[in-house]
């Protein structure tokens, strides 16, 4: 169970860094929400099947 956990992880973390680089390239800030609130689900998941599954 921890393979998918670790997947969840890892897009989040990517999200994270496309976040960064999006504010950077002054992107829309729509976009910029719509990827923060992925990259936030994605740990969040990610972590929780962590915690529930171990």
């Amino acid at each position: 169970m921890t393979g998918l956990s670790t997947l969840l992880i890892v897009v989040g973390l990517f999200l994270a860094g496309g976040i960064y680089s999006f504010v950077k390239q002054d992107m829309p800030k729509g976009l910029i929400v719509l990827l923060s609130i992925g990259a936030a689900m994605c740990l969040v998941a990610g972590v929780v099947r962590l915690e529930v599954w171990n």
